[in-house]
C-alpha cells in the first residue's frame, strides 16, 4: 500500500516581543486550566462509571468561557483550547488501550508549557510565521530549511525551564524515503563505560554530559538553596541559571544520540537491541545517575522512529535473554557473570569480551527472530544440560 511522505517536525528557537510573550504566557495558562478542567469533569464521570467524549468537553468548554468566572478563556485564541480537550481524549485512549497511566494534572510549575495551533490558528506565508491573536509575525531563527514547499498542519510553541521559546512546526518531508537496502546486521550493547558497543567489536564511549558539568550545576544548586522561597526575583534568576545548565547538558546529550543513531541507522539494515527496564534500573542509587545520563531509552526511541523512516528493521531482544553469559563461538551458558567481570575465557578455550561477546549473542539471536518470526529465541544449553531460555527469571541474566 503506497503512503505519502512522512511527517516531521522541525523545531526552532524564536524571540517573541513583550506583547507575543504576554500572549504566549497567557495561552499556555489557559490551555493548561482546560486541561486540568476537562480531566477533572472526566474523573468524576468516571467515579459515576460514566464515560465523557471529546464533544462533550468541547461543549463544557463553550459554557466556560460564557461564564463570569472564566471569562478569560474567550480572550486567548480557541484553537489551543480545542487542542487540550484533544490531548484530554487521546490521554484517554491510550489509558484505556492499557498504554499509559491515568492521565495527570498539569501542574503550573513543572509542566511543560505549551500550546498547539492547527491550520485554523496560524498563517504561514513566504517564511514568515504568524499566530492568532498576534498581529506580527514571530522571529524565527531558521537555523536549518524547511523542505521546498513545505506547508505546516500543526504549530506547537513552547516555552522550556531555562526561559527559551521555540516553535516546532509538523509538516511532510519528502526527502525522507527507504534507503537502499544491505545485507548488513549489527548487534547493540549499551552500558555505562561505552555507551554502546557494536558486535563489529566498535565501542563508542558515553560521553558523560552531566559529569562534565557536575560542579557547576552543584555551585548553581547551592546558591538556589539559599534564596528564600517564594517568587521573588533573585530566587528566579538562579532557578533559570540552574535550569540552563540542565539545557545545556540535554541539548548536548541528544545531539550526540542523533548523530549515533543515524550513522548506526544509515549503515545497518538490521539493527538488534536489548529491552531493559530503565525505570528500575535507575532504582539502583550507585547506578542512577550515571545511567540517566546515559539516555538508553532515548537511544532506543531514536532508533526506532530513525528505522520506520528509512525502512530499515529495530529488533528488541527480551530483557531475560542471557546475552552476557552465552559463549558466542560455542553456545554455553555461564553459571554467573557479576558486573565486574569484563572478560573471560569460556571453556571451549575462546577469550571474549564481555560486551563484544553480548553484541555478538543479540545480532544472532535477532537474526533468527527475524527469519523464524517474533518471539523466537536460540535454544542454547547450559553446561548442565538446561536451555537457557526455559530457566526461570530468577536464573537468568538480571
Amino acid at each position: 500500500m503506497k503512503t505519502g511522505p512522512v511527517k516531521r517536525a522541525y523545531r526552532y528557537r524564536f524571540y517573541p516581543t513583550d506583547v507575543q510573550a504576554v500572549e504566549l504566557s497567557r495561552t499556555f495558562g489557559c490551555v493548561r486550566k482546560v486541561y486540568n478542567m476537562a480531566l477533572a469533569a472526566r474523573s468524576e464521570a468516571w467515579a459515576r462509571q460514566e464515560r465523557v467524549s471529546y464533544n462533550a468537553t468541547s461543549a463544557m468548554l463553550t459554557a466556560w468561557k460564557r461564564s463570569e468566572e472564566f471569562a478569560y478563556l474567550g480572550e486567548v485564541s480557541s484553537v489551543p483550547l480545542q487542542q487540550a480537550l484533544r490531548h484530554v481524549q487521546a490521554a484517554f485512549t491510550n489509558f484505556f488501550g492499557k498504554r499509559a497511566r491515568y492521565p495527570r494534572f498539569k501542574s503550573r510549575k513543572k509542566s511543560r508549557k505549551s500550546a498547539e495551533y492547527t491550520t485554523s490558528g496560524f498563517r504561514f506565508r513566504e517564511g514568515r510565521l504568524t499566530l492568532a491573536k498576534m498581529s506580527e509575525p514571530l522571529a524565527i531563527v531558521w537555523s536549518r530549511p524547511l523542505p521546498v514547499g513545505a506547508e505546516p498542519s500543526t504549530v506547537t510553541v513552547s516555552q522550556d525551564s531555562a526561559g527559551r521559546w521555540f516553535v516546532s512546526l509538523l509538516c511532510a518531508d519528502p526527502d525522507i524515503t527507504p534507503l537502499p537496502a544491505t545485507d548488513t546486521a549489527v548487534g547493540i550493547d549499551v552500558g555505562l563505560d561505552h555507551l554502546v558497543t557494536l558486535s563489529n567489536g566498535e565501542k563508542i564511549s558515553t560521553p558523560r554530559y552531566e559529569r562534565r558539568d557536575r560542579a557547576r550545576l552543584a555551585h548553581a544548586q547551592r546558591a538556589l538553596a539559599r534564596k528564600a522561597k517564594g517568587e521573588g526575583a533573585n530566587r528566579a534568576k538562579a532557578r533559570r541559571k540552574v535550569a540552563r545548565i540542565h539545557a545545556r547538558i540535554s541539548d548536548r546529550r541528544r545531539d550526540h544520540l542523533h548523530k549515533l543513531t543515524t550513522r548506526l541507522v544509515r549503515e545497518n539494515q538490521t539493527l538488534v537491541i536489548e529491552d531493559l527496564s530503565v525505570r528500575n534500573m535507575v532504582r539502583n542509587r550507585s547506578l542512577a545517575r550515571a545511567i540517566s545520563d546515559a539516555a538508553w531509552a532515548e537511544l532506543r526511541s531514536m532508533l526506532e522512529y530513525k528505522a520506520a523512516w528509512y525502512g530499515r528493521e529495530v529488533i528488541v531482544m527480551d530483557r531475560f535473554f542471557p546475552s552476557s553469559k552465552l559463549c558466542s563461538a560455542c553456545g554455553s551458558l555461564q553459571a554467573e557473570m557479576p558486573l565486574n567481570v569484563r572478560s573471560w575465557t569460556c571453556d571451549c578455550g575462546t577469550v571474549h569480551d564481555r560486551d563484544v561477546n553480548a553484541a555478538n549473542n543479540l545480532k544472532a539471536a535477532g537474526l533468527a527472530v527475524s527469519v523464524c518470526g517474533a518471539g523466537v529465541r536460540p535454544q542454547r544449553s547450559t553446561p548442565g544440560g538446561q536451555s537457557a531460555v526455559n530457566q526461570k527469571p530468577s536464573q537468568r541474566e538480571p
